[in-house]
């Protein structure tokens, strides 16, 4: 009866071991991954450095325009 909880205990030890590493290895995969986007962004924002783009929408089918005025002194 001892020899079974000794083994039971050590079998959840190492259960619970696997399960940590799991658990790493899945952290570290994440943290690449978002390096790795980071990485992405940093050399688009780069290679757009002191570019304008200009970005058409359609305002639910209003078409807007551009109004001057005039300054209220």
């Amino acid at each position: 009866m001892l020899l079974i909880i000794i083994g039971a205990i050590v079998l959840l030890r190492f259960i619970g071991q696997l399960m940590n590493a799991k658990r790493n290895l899945a952290e570290e995969s994440q943290l690449k991954e978002r390096e790795r986007r980071n990485k992405a962004e940093k050399i688009k924002k780069e290679k757009n450095l002191g570019k304008t783009n200009v970005i058409e929408k359609n305002y639910g089918g209003i078409n807007a325009e551009d109004v001057d005025f005039e300054e209220v002194e």
